[in-house]
């Protein structure tokens, strides 16, 4: 049965992937953004672009430029559009830019958060998706990262941010019965990756020589995750209302950082221009999700290899931004 559903960051790399398919599969989309400035709108646009030239027809998705730190903004789009569920992924990005900015990440990613939590309350609303992130669990010793995990040592205000706001849906779902799910995304990528990410940097180091940090020689691990995956995961939990609960969305095999950049380079057939560096404080050495707990809630699986996914990404990559560049 078609629902609408609210997805804010809805230009974004995820946002717009979740965007699409919502819409493909029959449900009606209110998308928010504001098309922050931590990268540029015209690539967020694009995006958007690619989510109209993929429908048949587009009555169904509504586009609203509004941040979500504005209260009475959100609950002016709550009052005209009857929301049956949330998928928030709207948040200001970059682990290791939010060194620079910590009131700003979380006056974005609480309050934010916050704003709409708020909103569902009033509005009674079904179910809230919340993207979280890998970034929570810190140096922990627990590998592969698990739920139960305390995750009380972020090591960047974006982490903070992100944990504190995964609290927050706590305190909503035990004072006012919302449902709220936190999905942990494992490092993902794949098309529509944001310059700021590493396969991004990765391709435009190769073409247009810039240059690239190699944290650790590349023997830094990632638990490299498709977008195709962790929308599958998104959308399974939209359709579960499960009370209160936190799931790893991931592969729960990590690779190296140096044969995710070979994948890449293979797949152009040229070299990037890779710098050494060391790891920043804000990293961690390695990322690996258990995934038990979402193959058993959300009946996750991921199907896409990283080498198919780096290709996918490549396909996107000569289509979009070297054939516009």
């Amino acid at each position: 049965m078609s629902r609408t559903i609210l997805v804010t960051g809805a230009a974004g790399f995820i946002g717009s992937h979740v965007a699409e398919a919502l819409l493909g599969r029959g449900d009606r989309v209110v998308g928010v953004d504001n098309l922050d400035l931590y990268y540029a709108a015209d690539r967020k646009r694009a995006n958007l672009a690619e989510v109209m030239q993929s429908l048949a027809e587009t009555a169904r998705f509504v586009f609203i430029e509004a941040d979500v730190r504005d209260r009475t903004r959100l609950l002016e789009i709550f009052e005209r559009h009857p929301i049956e569920a949330i998928v928030h992924l709207a948040a200001r990005a970059g682990v290791r830019a939010s060194i620079e900015q910590p009131h700003l990440y979380y006056d974005v990613n609480l309050i934010g958060t916050l704003n709409l939590l708020d909103a569902a309350r009033r509005n009674n609303t079904g179910n809230f998706v919340f993207a979280s992130t890998s970034s929570v669990y810190g140096n922990t010793k627990q590998i592969p990262f698990i739920e139960t995990d305390i995750c009380d040592r972020p090591l960047a205000p974006y982490a903070g941010s992100k944990r504190a706001a995964e609290q927050l849906g706590f305190t909503f779902h035990h004072l006012h019965g919302v449902n709220f799910t936190a999905l942990r995304f494992f490092t993902v990528y794949g098309p529509r990756n944001r310059p700021d990410m590493m396969a991004f940097k990765v391709a435009d180091s190769i073409f247009f020589n810039r240059e690239v940090p190699l944290y650790n020689s590349g023997q830094v691990r990632r638990d490299w995750t498709f977008v195709g995956d962790i929308v599958a995961g998104v959308l399974a939990a939209v359709d579960r209302p499960l009370g209160y609960e936190v799931i790893n969305l991931g592969r729960g095999e990590p690779i190296l950082l140096s044969d995710f950049v070979h994948l890449i380079e293979d797949q152009a057939g040229r070299k990037a221009h890779l710098v050494p560096a060391p790891i920043p404080d804000t990293d961690m050495v390695a990322t690996c999700a258990n995934i038990n707990k979402a193959r058993r809630l959300l009946g996750y699986q991921p199907k896409t290899s990283v080498p198919a996914g780096v290709a996918a990404f490549w396909q996107w990559y000569e289509r979009t931004v070297l054939a516009s560049g």
